[in-house]
């Protein structure tokens, strides 16, 4: 089937007949046993997406392996775990793993552009922007775009942490129809794979038919990413309306045909901001806001903004335009949002109206705390 119109498919004939589509590989489904990288899963990857390619597809590569890759340059035992050494295995690795991908595309008469971002590129209106136009024109290009973390500069407090969640944001930064998260199992199932009597869901129409199912046991030594991060990266997609596939790099061909294999999660919603996106399910709080009653059933349930008349305490080093935890009185979190000033300026306005903070402070400060704009609730437990 040729590249369609996403609305006009259904299931998992949107990856099939998709016109623009997101793959993820995990670092574990490019290395051997002792964390090398594997030329040839790199090489039967690429075969199957320049399959795609040829059928009309646009395809968008999400790669790890950078730092998988400079683990044996370098000489390591195993992947580091410290920022420094991460960052200088991926220096080293990036290169490496981009020529492979540039011989083994290039073979099938196709170019590759190596793209690296920060989580401030996917949130940050600027930045998003330019990501997007340059994404695209690449796309328009025939170019096949590889995207990594920019893992080299990243920072504790600004990195995504694993790919699942980069590439959950990038295939709502460039329009994809599809998202397919390529690991080391196979689906997901109703107990650890390894467990007798689990079972593969072939589908789900919602994160809630799967809640409680045991998805803790770990990622691979030389990937970042469990089950755990790749069903936040799901949510992150199909509540954004982009249908995902989760299977095994071995079984891509099928899956980017529309087969049955792995397990197919469906959109759950419309598309939506990408600055709320990552507000919801990726951005790493500076610090707490505590509100009273009257401001937490304003912002829950009216869905105002947050003023500082409504606030009775704040905790944390931000800055205006970080990302803080909105808690009621008990601590529980009840939204997420970006402040409008920075936590030495909070204390002053805490339980004051806006007239007595413009009255005294001046223009500028009668301004909300937290815009709702720049405002995602967060579902509390019962």
């Amino acid at each position: 089937m040729g590249a369609v119109s996403a609305a006009a498919l259904s299931g998992r004939d949107q990856l099939s007949g998709a016109a623009r589509v997101v793959v993820k590989i995990g670092s574990s489904s490019l290395t051997t046993a002792d964390g090398h990288l594997d030329p040839q899963r790199l090489t039967a990857l690429v075969d199957v997406l320049a399959a795609r390619r040829a059928a009309g597809t646009q395809v968008v590569l999400v790669s790890s392996g950078a730092i998988a890759t400079g683990i044996g340059p370098l000489g390591l035992p195993a992947r580091p775990r410290d920022l420094a050494t991460q960052q200088a295995a991926a220096s080293v690795g990036q290169g490496l793993l981009v020529a492979h991908y540039t011989r083994a595309f290039a073979a099938h008469g196709l170019t590759v552009a190596q793209v690296l971002l920060t989580a401030e590129d996917t949130w940050r209106r600027g930045q998003y922007r330019n990501a997007h136009r340059a994404l695209t024109r690449l796309l328009d290009l025939g170019v096949v775009p590889i995207i990594n973390e920019n893992d080299a500069v990243a920072t504790d407090e600004i990195r995504f942490g694993d790919n699942d969640r980069l590439a959950a944001l990038v295939s709502h930064l460039v329009h994809a129809d599809a998202l397919a998260l390529l690991t080391d199992v196979d689906a997901l199932y109703t107990g650890p794979p390894s467990r007798p009597g689990s079972q593969r869901i072939g589908e789900v129409r919602s994160l809630a038919q799967i809640e409680g199912i045991d998805v803790t046991a770990r990622g691979s030594a030389v990937g970042t990413g469990g089950m755990v991060t790749k069903l936040e990266s799901v949510a992150i997609a199909t509540q954004s309306g982009v249908p995902v596939v989760l299977t095994s790099a071995a079984r891509a061909e099928q899956a980017l045909t529309g087969q049955d294999v792995g397990t197919w999660f469906a959109a759950t919603g419309r598309r939506r901001s990408i600055r709320l996106l990552w507000l919801a399910h990726a951005a790493r709080t500076r610090g707490r806001l505590v509100l009273d009653e009257g401001a937490v059933r304003a912002v829950v349930e009216r869905r105002t903004s947050l003023l500082p008349a409504g606030v009775t305490d704040v905790e944390g080093a931000f800055e205006a335009g970080d990302p803080v935890e909105l808690v009621d009185a008990a601590g529980t979190v009840v939204a997420r949002g970006l402040v409008a000033y920075g936590a030495e300026e909070v204390p002053q306005l805490l339980g004051r109206s806006t007239g007595d903070l413009r009255a005294e402070l001046g223009p500028g400060y009668d301004r909300e705390l937290v815009h709702r704009d720049d405002l995602v609730l967060v579902r509390r437990r019962r």
